[in-house]
């Protein structure tokens, strides 16, 4: 446990939607950095899970700076796609990370799976794993989920990632047609945050 709080910290992302909506979370007061103050890019996810991704992460990035990391690995899970794309959630955007194209192929696997899934509630989540890495050591290890099905056709303009095609059980839009500060207080990202929220 850590004898005081966190003052300083590196949020171990260069996705800006990412960094953006962690940074929304994290106390006004504490002193953020990214990789992109240092020039740096993201090592290999060669993990297994989001845990382990999630790790990678942080480890990386705090051992190359000597700073206190918090890494994030999250993505979607479709029931009717056997988990995919699950940990290849980012990757199935292409080497550019083109959540447009990511999310095409999930309408294209869908359709291959069940030509009238439009019709049915597909089972979906997003899941998040936030890690704290200091001084070469886990500090903790957080997840998040948010349960949900997936919308027939993309919708809105706000969020990131796989926002527009993901409508969250009881509400009737997709996170993409949320304002950020509604999507903030019930997704995967927050409900890990409160975990971890006492370190700072």
């Amino acid at each position: 446990m850590l004898k005081k709080k966190i003052t300083k910290l590196l949020v171990g992302t260069n996705n800006r939607g990412k960094l953006k909506e962690i940074r929304d979370l994290l106390p006004k007061k504490l002193e953020i950095y990214s990789p992109s103050d240092f020039k740096m890019k993201s090592p290999t996810e060669n993990g297994q899970t989001f845990e382990e991704n999630s790790l990678i992460k942080a480890k990386y990035f705090s051992k190359k700076t000597q700073m206190t990391c918090l890494a994030d690995d999250s993505g979607l899970e479709v029931d009717l796609l056997n988990g995919d794309p699950g940990i290849f959630s980012a990757r199935w955007g292409g080497k550019g990370g083109d959540f447009k194209k990511a999310m095409d192929r999930v309408y294209k696997e869908l359709d291959k799976k069940d030509k009238n899934w439009r019709n049915k509630k597909v089972k979906a989540r997003f899941v998040c794993v936030l890690t704290i890495y200091q001084l070469n050591k886990i500090i903790i290890n957080s997840v998040g989920k948010i349960e949900g099905s997936i919308s027939p056709s993309m919708k809105g303009r706000f969020g990131f990632g796989y926002d527009p095609i993901f409508i969250p059980f009881g509400k009737t839009i997709t996170f993409g047609e949320m304002k950020p500060f509604n999507k903030y207080k019930i997704d995967h990202r927050y409900k890990a945050f409160k975990k971890i929220k006492r370190f700072f």
